[in-house]
Formats: structure tokens, sequence, C-alpha cells
């Protein structure tokens, strides 16, 4: 109990060296995960062992802070933590994403070269052992493009608050040339930058491999205050964004206890019912990325709503029976639906 306790004041004391603003008594509750009260005594004993913690009034409450960071004795990694950083890099590696994957390499190398000796000696057995003890399971998918010169110039101009201009070989006017206020990149199958055209745009996604002869201009462009990134993303099931709509599955007896296990979707709802079976609702757009992961599961899901989703299921079964010379009778798909 004494261990964990110690542990958990260093972690706030990391917390608190690692803002440059501070953080409030509120903010440190919900990242360390306890009370409001037990916050303040923690605070309290890591004052007495770091007496330069610092206060920031912040009206109408207070920041805590650490300004000249912790002595390298109390920040030496962990096993553990070296193994899932570089279990990161190789993640990303493997999937094709170079430049992320540099980056979290370049840190590694960092890390390790301010690390103290004897414990670098100590942790290469442990570091060993795990990297031998653990792998990454290749799924199958498209390799995200990731091109340094891309991604540099998408974060200087986020960075700098100006537009990008760049020829777009995608949409409805393939080759044309595109001035855009970026608002971020979405990294998943496919890599997207997150930017509106004109002035008031709305905000659209452009895909990343697809992008080419990238500059940053010298007009200013700033996303609005009131966009967040991860708000955009929640609101569509995948990648692609259209019309929003109310997702109701019914996942079948058997396929419950997996539901219940599983995220279909942010803003997701799960209700039991009676006979076995599992509600899912969500509100998302990307109908057509839903219907193709709704495949994996089987007979095990039942589309209630929206009738666009089974619509597309349906055509998507045909599409594959063409694909295989085999012809299907569009009433005897919807009835299997």
């Amino acid at each position: 109990m004494r261990h964990e306790k110690a542990s958990r004041l260093l972690h706030m004391a990391r917390l608190l060296a690692g803002t440059a603003e501070g953080l409030t008594l509120d903010e440190l509750s919900e990242r360390l995960r306890v009370g409001r009260r037990t916050v303040e005594r923690m605070r309290d004993a890591v004052r007495e062992v770091f007496p330069q913690l610092e206060e920031v009034e912040d009206p109408p409450t207070k920041r805590f802070r650490i300004p000249a960071g912790l002595d390298g004795l109390f920040q030496a990694p962990t096993a553990d933590e070296l193994v899932a950083l570089r279990t990161a890099a190789d993640s990303l590696e493997s999937s094709g994403a170079h430049a992320r994957a540099a980056a979290l390499q370049s840190l590694e190398q960092k890390i390790l070269a301010a690390t103290r000796a004897p414990t670098r000696r100590r942790l290469a057995p442990d570091l060993e052992a795990l990297m031998q003890a653990e792998t990454i399971a290749v799924q199958a998918g498209p390799r995200p493009f990731e091109d340094e010169a891309v991604l540099g110039a998408v974060r200087e101009a986020i960075k700098s608050l100006k537009t990008l201009r760049f020829r777009y070989e995608g949409g409805s006017a393939p080759g044309r040339t595109r001035e855009v206020t970026p608002y971020g990149l979405l990294f998943g199958r496919s890599n997207y930058l997150v930017a509106a055209e004109g002035q008031g745009g709305e905000p659209r996604t452009w895909r990343l491999d697809r992008v080419h002869d990238i500059e940053v201009t010298d007009r200013p462009g700033a996303k609005p205050e009131s966009f967040s990134l991860q708000d955009f993303a929640d609101e569509s099931f995948g990648i692609y964004h259209d019309a929003v709509e109310n997702v109701v599955l019914r996942v079948l007896p058997h396929g419950a206890e997996d539901a219940l296990g599983w995220r279909f979707h942010a803003n997701q709802s799960l209700e039991p019912r009676e006979d076995g079976s599992v509600l899912v609702r969500f509100r998302a757009s990307g109908m057509l990325e839903l219907a193709w992961h709704l495949f994996t599961w089987g007979d095990k899901v039942e589309i209630q709503a929206p009738a666009r989703l089974k619509t597309m299921m349906i055509e998507q079964v045909e599409m594959a029976a063409r694909a295989h010379g085999v012809a299907l009778a569009t009433e005897t798909v919807a009835a299997g639906a």
C-alpha cells in the first residue's frame, strides 16, 4: 500500500511538471481518478517533497505546476513503458505509417540517451524478454499513406494559422488546385486532412494520398474556436461524412455477449432485451462503412433503422453475387436481411 501511494504521488508530480499552464484540482481529480479531497491531500504531500510547486491564480480557481520539471532520478522509464513505446512504433511501421513511426523511434532514442547508464543496464534484460514475448498481429487492410513532406506542411499550417494550397487528385474535379483552411488530421485505415475550402465553408475530408504539390501560403487560416476535431470524427461511423442518421441494430441472442463488449460508436447506447438480444442505438453518418462492418457480424445483427442502411447491405450482397457469377432475386435477399 505504501508503494502504491508513493507511485500515485510521483504520478501527480509528473503531471504537474509536465504542464506549462498548470492543472486545477478538478483536472487532477479527473486524471488521477480520485476524489477532490484525496487530490487536496496528495497535493499537500507533493508540496512537501517538491517545495518548488507553484500556485497560479486563474479566477475563479487556482492552477498548480512544478515549473522547473523533475530531476532525472524521478523520470527513469520502466521496461513496460519502453516496450509500449517500441510496440507502438513497430505497429505504425508495419501499417505503413513511416513518418509517425520515425517520430516515436526518435523519442525512444532521446529517452534512452537521457537515461543513466546503470538504469539502462538494469532495464536491458527485461526489455529484451518482453520484446521477444510480444508481437503485433498484422490485419488485412489498406496501408495508410504517410508522406513526411505532406504531414509537415499540414502541421506547419496548423501551428502558424495559415492556409494550405495543393493539387487534389480526387473529388468531382480531379487535378484541381485547392486552397483550404486546415482543421486537423484523421489517422486510420486511410489518412485524411480535415479542412474547409473557401470562407465559411463546411469542413470535409481530403485523402492525403491524393494531395500533391502541397505548400503553406501566407494567407491567414484558422479553424473556428467552436470546432472540435473529436466531435467531427464522432459524427461518422468511419471516415466518410454524409447525412447523420439514427441507427438501431438488434444483435441476436447468439451475438449478445460480443455486442456488450463491443464499441460500435462513441455515442452508442446498449439495451439488453428480455429475449436475450441487445439493441444498439447511436447517431452517425457513413452508412456505407457501417454496412461493410456489419458483414463481419454475419447472422448476428439485424438492421432496424435506417432503411437506407438495410438497402445498402442488400446492394452490397447483390454486387458480391454478380462478381461471382451468381444471380440473386432482390426479393429473396430483402427477405433475409
